[in-house]
């Protein structure tokens, strides 16, 4: 008989699985819904669907040439802003089931989280601050790029987490599959920050905290294994929010202290900050007086002159931004910009 070997998994049908999970869970039948109404999909729930519009958004492909923490690293196994979200994806999952909440919405946030994201990393951002009135985020850009840039018109919950993925932005995000992302992307970014760093001679894996070393073992899959586990239990544990155990909170807390100390704002991660900042602000200057190089397919004709540059500028991946930056002005930044890291 045909199809004999399937059973139907529709959206309906899934949909009803979704009964199952629990309480604190978020169902893709009761989201808010999307700014523009939408018929529904036939096979996919809505939470669905935003996980799929993002993989195939310009801004997602991007990534791959977007820094994560060192710029311009000279081998093959460093983490790419690509990477990291792939990294937090898992994580973000593997929380969302262990505490029964719906994985494909942490999965569509997670996704969607660094969309925003600058060329050159955080230094990006610093660059672009006295364009904006209040200082540029990339959790907002990201918002803005999957409302208004790519039209992508995500469910709100989705939007959501992206807006508020960062732990400094408030109010927290909505649902606890946000709050999955959250720790998701700390635990990715201290373990695999950590790990890049001792690779590439920055640190030894005996200059961690001893606390975070002993709470959390090795940079890599057992230092991630244990902070997903303490996620899981704290959360069990508290009853209410997705949260970390107490003991192993402050842990977390002390080694992204030391991250920051000794790698994100050391000279070797921050040794070419300047050239990044600069390149940034003449691309943004020279747009401002020349916005007919920006792109049709990506501009917002209904925004202000200075937003429009800095959508356009904010989206460029690395190499885009040096290239364009040297063929505007002459110049060899991309030649200056050697890499700061030279062990594969």
């Amino acid at each position: 008989m045909a199809g004999a070997g399937f059973r139907s998994t529709d959206r309906a049908a899934r949909e009803r699985e979704e009964e199952a999970l629990a309480p604190a869970a978020t169902r893709a039948a009761a989201t808010r819904g999307r700014a523009v109404a939408e018929p529904e999909d036939p096979l996919r729930t809505a939470f669905e669907r935003d996980r799929d519009r993002i993989l195939h958004a310009k801004a997602f492909r991007r990534l791959k040439h977007k820094t994560q923490v060192f710029l311009n690293p000279d081998g093959d196994h460093f983490v790419t802003r690509l990477t990291h979200t792939l990294q937090v994806t898992q994580v973000a999952r593997a929380i969302a089931r262990a505490l029964g909440l719906n994985e494909t919405l942490a999965e569509a946030i997670a996704l969607g989280h660094d969309v925003g994201h600058s060329p050159f990393g955080h230094i990006g951002e610093d660059a672009f601050d006295p364009y904006v009135p209040g200082g540029w985020h990339h959790a907002a850009q990201g918002v803005r790029i999957v409302e208004v840039l790519e039209h992508l018109n995500l469910t709100w919950e989705v939007r959501d987490g992206i807006r508020a993925h960062s732990w400094k932005i408030t109010p927290p995000p909505a649902t606890r599959e946000g709050e999955c992302v959250r720790y998701a992307d700390r635990i990715a970014y201290l373990s695999h920050d950590a790990l890049d760093a001792v690779r590439a001679g920055v640190l030894r894996a005996g200059d961690l905290p001893a606390r975070a070393r002993e709470v959390f073992g090795e940079p890599g899959s057992a230092m991630v294994g244990a902070m997903v586990d303490a996620v899981v239990e704290g959360s069990l544990a508290d009853g209410g929010a997705v949260v970390m155990a107490p003991g192993p909170l402050a842990a977390m807390h002390e080694l992204r202290a030391f991250m920051f100390r000794r790698v994100y704002m050391s000279e070797t991660a921050a040794g070419q900050k300047q050239l990044a900042v600069d390149v940034i602000r003449r691309l943004v200057d020279h747009h401002l007086a020349h916005p007919e190089l920006i792109p049709a397919t990506y501009r917002d004709t209904a925004a202000d002159p200075v937003t429009q540059v800095v959508d356009h500028v904010s989206g460029m991946t690395d190499r885009f931004a040096l290239a364009a930056h040297d063929r505007l002005f002459g110049d060899d930044a991309a030649a200056r910009m050697t890499p700061l890291l030279r062990r594969g």
